[in-house]
């Protein structure tokens, strides 16, 4: 794998497309059992983009009343 595939900003990128592209889909579903799995897929995405914005969260430092920027 090369630097670039494993940077956090690439990989929340890619979460962030790939949520869309299933929101998408999910407004195109039929079947409950469509959106089913297209919101547990939600899910897990929003999981994981979590990961990385707590992971963030913690490295970056934080004054009170100080906007953060991303």
């Amino acid at each position: 794998m090369t630097d670039e595939m494993m940077d956090p900003e690439n990989i929340m990128n890619g979460i962030s497309k790939e949520l869309d592209t299933v929101l998408k889909a999910m407004a195109k579903a039929k079947t409950p059992e469509e959106k089913l799995a297209y919101s547990e897929t939600v899910r897990n995405l929003c999981e994981s983009l979590g990961v990385f914005l707590r992971a963030i969260s913690d490295v970056l430092p934080y004054e009170e009343g100080t906007p953060m920027d991303f």
